[in-house]
């Protein structure tokens, strides 16, 4: 969707909205961290989140990776910037079309900062000269399909000869097709609400959004009002003077400014909020509680999961639930699956199906990293201690998860799965039975208002030989489990009558037919299986070769089974519990030094 549609109906509503700006990483592990810290910040309602294009381009291509991934993995409306610095029209238009391909309709078209180690700012051969010329250009190519902001300066541009040049250039962008504007930083609220009224006055009557800037160290702020010679007033000064050495009180007074920056600012009529957060998440989750702002249900969650904005996967609306806590995974997985769009989550029949991609097999954390959070496990009860320890929020994540915490809804269950793994039933995936809750439940809910969601009791887990024959043949007394059992072989066993999808959650809506989002199906669970058991062999790498820690995890991983139940009585949150409490657990230990255990 692209932007300005977005804004327009926020403004329609008369309702707050705000937006979050990130920087390409210059570190592996800072991209995956940020990766992270944008899904967190997702659940916190932005319209659209924009991501930088560093001078020169340097950083062009991670930065259409990063709006790509934002765009197709965790469903944020995305905006790309795009500079004329050192960008030749073939590389203008290798970006738009990088950008149109995963679905991106937003652009932010800036003139860029000189390249690294020049004063002053030139245009490259083939390039362009300003950013009105490149809001020109997006529009003469792809019409009305990119929704383009543009930067404004309430200080006015350090290039400008006047305030009446910089208004004329202002209104010349906008004149060649920008929808919108986003600000340059600023901490006088008067200077810019006066700016804000020149704007209209000169005619300029596209949307404007501030660009708050929460100050998080006085040393950063210090470079960065200087760099852009932003101005501050003596107010802030004095405030910032006595805890200037403290970082903590630096950033509890960088929060409390913005909210009062905010709040003045909404109160001259002024609505929507773009928040340069620095890669930072805490400062602007803390000013949106101080501002009482809270996002429309749909800006937070469609279905149970983040959905893809790339125009291929839009239409998604039903997954293999096994993929659940390795999402990116999934996506890469299944980018060329053939059906799509077709509303479901592929086809089996696909000579593309389940084909492993060099993400998918591969650890979240680096092996320092690992080593710090996983220790040396000496037998499989060691493991399974260590997967009780990430139930219960005391190991940060486990190599099956790309969240490094559990899922609001596994709140309710994280001491039952505690409990089973201690005792060796080592759980990747779960979601509790859930009978009828309205769909703008915290927890629970999704989709439209006034309707109501369902979920049957799943697990998943890795359960050793001997422990998978005394549960199964519990899972022969109750009619209302099915399961999939498979070991590393592809040795299969199930209960199951059919091969068709069962689905696990499903939702009913105002005027619409039932949606079933989740779904376990055998031909996906054996896709799946290869990568589950591929994630022990790269936490066995980390080890020295001969450790008893190798051989620990790879004797599980070739000769323990990965299985899924499902408790199709909806109305039973105990029981799959119950199952697990009545089969008698065969202790692991000890480790036996042929492999077995």
């Amino acid at each position: 969707m692209k932007i300005i549609d977005k804004i327009t109906r926020a403004e329609e509503e008369r309702r707050p909205f705000w937006s979050f700006e990130y920087f390409p990483p210059k570190t592996t592990a800072g991209i995956q961290n940020l990766f992270d810290r944008m899904e967190r910040m997702y659940n916190l309602g932005p319209e659209f989140v924009d991501i930088t294009w560093n001078a020169g381009g340097t950083s062009s291509d991670l930065t259409t990776e990063l709006v790509a991934t934002a765009q197709s993995v965790y469903g944020l409306e995305t905006c790309m910037h795009l500079t004329c610095t050192n960008m030749p029209k073939e590389k203008i238009d290798a970006a738009l079309k990088a950008a149109k391909a995963c679905g991106n309709q937003n652009i932010l078209a800036l003139r860029g900062d000189p390249p690294r180690g020049q004063e002053q700012w030139v245009s490259c051969d083939n390039g362009f000269s300003y950013a009105s010329d490149l809001v020109a250009y997006i529009r003469q190519e792809y019409g009305d399909y990119f929704s383009i902001g543009v930067a404004g300066y309430p200080e006015g541009h350090l290039d400008s000869s006047s305030k009446e040049d910089d208004f004329k250039w202002l209104k010349h962008k906008v004149d060649q097709g920008a929808d919108f504007i986003v600000t340059q930083l600023f901490y006088d609220t008067e200077l810019f609400i006066n700016w804000v009224k020149e704007c209209r006055e000169y005619g300029i009557t596209v949307p404007i959004l501030p660009g708050i800037m929460p100050i998080q160290n006085f040393g950063g702020f210090t470079r960065m009002t200087t760099l852009c010679k932003t101005y501050v007033p003596e107010r802030i000064k004095r405030a910032l003077e006595p805890i200037k050495e403290d970082d903590q009180a630096v950033k509890d007074f960088g929060v409390k400014l913005a909210v009062e920056m905010c709040k003045e600012i909404q109160a001259a009529g002024i609505n929507g909020f773009h928040f340069y957060t620095l890669n930072l998440e805490k400062s602007t989750r803390l000013i949106l509680e101080g501002l009482e702002f809270v996002a429309p249900r749909e800006n937070i969650r469609q279905l149970p999961w983040n959905p893809s904005l790339s125009k291929k996967r839009e239409k998604e609306n039903v997954r293999p639930i096994f993929w659940k806590n390795r999402i990116k995974s999934y996506v890469a997985r299944t980018e060329a699956w053939d059906e799509f769009p077709n509303g479901r989550w592929g086809d089996s029949r696909s000579p593309a199906f389940g084909e492993l991609d060099g993400y998918g097999t591969s650890l979240k954390v680096t092996a320092k990293e690992a080593l710090e959070l996983w220790g040396y496990p000496e037998s499989p009860k060691d493991v399974a201690i260590l997967f009780s320890k990430y139930c219960r929020g005391q190991v940060k994540s486990i190599p099956w998860s790309d969240e490094s915490s559990l899922y609001p809804e596994t709140e309710a269950i994280r001491d039952r799965l505690a409990e089973i793994n201690a005792r060796g039933y080592l759980t990747i995936n779960s979601q509790p039975a859930v009978n009828g809750v309205r769909s703008d439940d915290k927890i629970h809910g999704w989709g439209p208002k006034n309707g109501y969601v369902y979920q049957k009791a799943y697990l998943e887990f890795f359960v050793s030989p001997e422990n998978l024959s005394e549960l199964v043949n519990k899972i022969e007394d109750e009619p209302q489990i099915t399961y999939y059992a498979v070991n590393k072989r592809g040795d299969l066993r199930t209960n199951s009558q059919t091969d068709g999808p069962n689905a696990v959650t499903w939702g009913v809506f105002v005027g619409k037919e039932i949606v079933q989002p989740t779904v376990v199906e055998v031909v996906s669970f054996m896709a799946w299986k290869d990568e589950a058991f591929e994630l022990w062999s790269e936490w066995s790498k980390i080890y020295e070769a001969s450790s008893m820690s190798t051989k620990v995890i790879n004797a599980i991983r070739d000769e323990w089974y990965l299985i899924n139940i499902v408790h199709n009585d909806f109305q039973d949150p105990e029981g799959l519990f119950r199952l697990l409490d009545s089969v008698k657990t065969v202790d692991h230990s000890a480790f036996v030094a042929n492999g077995r255990s």
